[in-house]
């Protein structure tokens, strides 16, 4: 029973995870539970008031456990309209894990997202209720780099909220572009409510945020623990807590029942990208410019009934889409949206847009991968060794992942020949969204990287700076890429250069994924340098791959320039 309350408290071995005082009664409370217990039963049995401002309404789980714990049959009592009313508008029944995955232009959401949907008894899971969990801070209103920085020490609160879950898919889906994965979980109705009886405590509490560890998936552990306090699943992870993972760890503990798929805005746009006939495949965007009106597509004889429906559908997506941008003023927008839904409902019905549904996440390879292999560097026998905390990179087999992504944190790569032994290669981050431009999307495609490599003129790994932008075209078969990579790297001193680079990645294949990438640099000393990389991936389980790599850099030892090229094999491992 001191594991369950130590739970209620959020408490880490001795210590509450919890910072705000508010949340406790005894001013020790957040680091002796049992004087938080004994406080709790004294401000139970002394409340003056009996109502919502009682201690009994405002920590709920408490007094329900407490009361069955103690036997007790002259336990106080309040009367609680406000949490009976919600309580009765949530009405709890089931849970389910959803996790919104990477958003391709946003560095702050590519490890993807989790939160809770209690079920109700309505049919339409839309009209259920969704916990989140998030800091209380704007990414896309603050500067980058204060934003991450605060974000890895703790500069933000954290807190919990509940909204109905139409709210967050149209955070998610629409207004960001993520696909969502709902994961319903076999928890009973009892302990549906006893985690909500739990959120009701969390309202309006602060907590300190912290990107990689208490974030918001290792908070929503706590409140499936809570509701059935034998799961332990923040145990399993100790220095980072990645969302991804987390659904991982649930799936482990077998509380998965059901899987599910919801399209974004920005994938059903795509599909309607294959869909339109290319004479008429602009139409939909002069529809939302106000160029031309919808009556003038359902009137047109010239125009086929299915190409009018899906003119008229996908302009209905776009301008949702542009108005969840600001793209667009709300009057225009409910104008737009009459018009065009009126002059599709003419059109009669038809089957809903057939979307094939990508490969689930949980099916894609973990976080941490470690790696072993052998090659030839310019005649000699090499073999090497690498271990990586987080994340994916574009080699790694996209499978269950984001196209075009990868984000690397604390990447080592160490290798030893007869000659030395020595790291090849010491990412501190590497993050890289090349977003394909299409019809509807006109993303840009950036990377940038800090760290130790070997791809700079000098012999040895060089601490180096990158940042790049460009564009980004494809298809099913893959998609090729165009960046202008500037770069700066120290060699006793500082040193600058710009770079070209021109790539492709060919990943229509579930268990095949090839990279070919050409870089031409010139450095502000003159010196020029070409780089090419190659690799050929072979996935052979959900974590295991074997990569076939080849590189060729440009290098200049005793003062002449010299090539250097490697071919190595290496057998990737994901856990």
């Amino acid at each position: 029973q001191k594991h369950y309350w130590h739970l209620l408290l959020h408490m880490n071995g001795d210590v509450s995870e919890i910072d705000d005082p508010n949340f406790f009664f005894a001013k020790n409370g957040a680091t002796d539970p049992a004087a938080e217990l004994q406080a709790t039963l004294e401000a139970f049995f002394s409340d003056e008031v009996k109502d919502d401002n009682s201690s009994i309404c405002k920590f709920p789980a408490r007094y329900f456990w407490l009361k069955k714990e103690l036997h007790a049959t002259n336990f106080p009592t309040a009367t609680c309209k406000e949490y009976e009313k919600i309580f009765q508008r949530v009405d709890p029944k089931s849970a389910t894990l959803v996790f919104p995955a990477a958003h391709i232009n946003s560095p702050a959401s590519m490890f993807g997202h989790t939160f809770l949907r209690i079920n109700s008894s309505f049919n339409s899971k839309l009209l259920s209720y969704a916990v989140n969990y998030a800091a209380n801070a704007d990414a896309e209103k603050e500067n980058g780099i204060v934003f991450a920085i605060k974000g890895l020490v703790g500069g933000y609160y954290g807190r919990y909220s509940l909204l109905p879950y139409y709210e967050k898919l149209k955070e998610y889906r629409d207004s960001e572009q993520r696909d969502i994965w709902e994961y319903d979980l076999n928890l009973t109705q009892e302990e549906t409510v006893a985690m909500f009886r739990h959120i009701w405590e969390l309202n309006g509490t602060n907590s300190f945020y912290y990107f990689f560890t208490e974030n918001c998936s290792y908070n929503m552990l706590w409140l499936l623990e809570v509701a059935r306090p034998t799961l332990q699943l923040r145990d399993k992870f100790t220095y980072q807590v990645i969302p991804l993972e987390t659904v991982h760890v649930v799936k482990q503990a077998g509380i998965i029942t059901a899987e599910h798929y919801r399209p974004s805005k920005r994938t059903k746009l795509l599909k309607y990208e294959t869909l339109l006939d290319e004479k008429l495949n602009t139409l939909p965007i002069q529809l939302v410019e106000g160029k031309i009106k919808a009556s003038q597509i359902e009137n047109n004889r010239a125009i086929d009934i299915d190409q009018k429906r899906y003119i008229l559908e996908s302009g209905v997506e776009y301008l949702e889409y542009q108005y969840s941008r600001g793209k667009i003023k709300k009057d225009d927008y409910l104008e737009l949206f009459h018009e065009m839904t009126t002059e599709r409902a003419k059109l009669g019905i038809t089957k809903p847009l057939d979307i094939k549904t990508p490969p689930n996440p949980i099916n894609g390879h973990r976080a941490f991968r470690t790696q072993l292999g052998a090659g030839i560097k310019d005649g000699d026998f090499v073999g090497y060794l690498g271990v990586r905390p987080a994340y994916h990179d574009l080699e790694d087999s996209e499978y269950g992942f984001l196209r075009g992504t990868q984000i690397e944190f604390l990447n080592l790569l160490a290798s030893t020949s007869k000659k030395e032994t020595k790291i090849e290669e010491a990412t501190i981050i590497s993050i890289v969204s090349i977003a394909q431009r299409s019809l509807f999307f006109k993303n840009f495609s950036w990377r940038t990287k800090i760290g130790w490599d070997n791809d700079y003129l000098t012999q040895n790994p060089t601490f180096g700076f990158s940042v790049g932008a460009g564009f980004s075209w494809g298809n099913e078969l893959g998609f090729f890429y165009v960046l202008g990579d500037p770069v700066l790297y120290q060699n006793s001193k500082f040193h600058a250069g710009v770079g070209g680079s021109i790539g492709c990645n060919v990943d229509k294949y579930k268990d095949f994924n090839t990279n070919v990438e050409f870089t031409q640099r010139v450095y502000d000393s003159g010196e020029t340098q070409m780089l090419i990389k190659a690799s050929q991936g072979f996935r052979l389980s959900q974590n295991k791959q074997i990569v076939l790599k080849y590189d060729y850099k440009d290098k200049i030892a005793v003062e002449k320039k010299k090539d250097e090229q490697t071919f190595r094999i290496m057998l990737k491992y994901y856990f």
